[in-house]
């Protein structure tokens, strides 16, 4: 069993945002997949689908960003996974927008979301992919606006042609890629 976990926060205000790329990507596996989102009682909408053989849960927690660890934790208990189960969806504010990079581990780099998943599992070695969505101009905007401020609708279509990409990287890793492979392949 394998779990994906994208991040994000709640609400339609949050929809389309740079911080909401992980629910994004999530939300266009799932349709590629014919999967939906449900309601759990494990801090998350989920859905689950079979690829080749292994179970996945598709996972989009709903304790907003910097509590996602919560509903990390809650299905690996649940369903008896572990860090090595796991691959996490989340934008990179440090890479430039549209890259796309597998991580197999590290420091949350300023991510809460990340930070969060950290404190909960107690691990920094699981796997994320990070999506660049670049630098605000710190004379013009802060941080928070900026992670928290909506794609154009360029970058929207950018996004959603590259998620077709990101979708076979994501069955790829159900299939047993290992980090290493998936960095050759995907990271750009």
């Amino acid at each position: 069993m394998k779990f994906i976990f994208g991040l994000g926060n709640i609400g339609a205000s949050y929809d389309q945002t740079r911080h909401n790329i992980g629910f994004m990507a999530l939300d266009h596996f799932a349709a590629s997949h014919n999967a939906s989102f449900v309601p759990t009682k494990l801090f998350a909408s989920a859905a689950k689908v079979q690829i080749n053989g292994e179970i996945v849960w598709l996972v989009k927690p709903s304790t907003f960003m910097n509590d996602s660890g919560q509903a990390v934790r809650a299905f690996l208990d649940f369903y008896g996974g572990d860090v090595d189960d796991i691959l996490v969806l989340a934008d990179d504010m440090d890479s430039n927008f549209g890259k796309i990079r597998f991580r197999a581990k590290g420091s949350a780099g300023g991510h809460n979301g990340l930070k969060s998943i950290m404190a909960h599992t107690k691990s920094q070695e699981f796997l994320r992919l990070k999506f660049g969505i670049g630098h605000p101009d710190h004379d013009h905007q802060s941080v928070v606006n900026y992670v928290l401020g909506k794609f154009s609708k360029e970058d929207l279509a950018f996004w959603d042609d590259a998620f077709d990409k990101v979708d076979q990287a994501m069955v790829d890793w159900i299939g047993g890629a290992t980090p290493a492979e998936l960095s050759n392949q995907y990271n750009g």
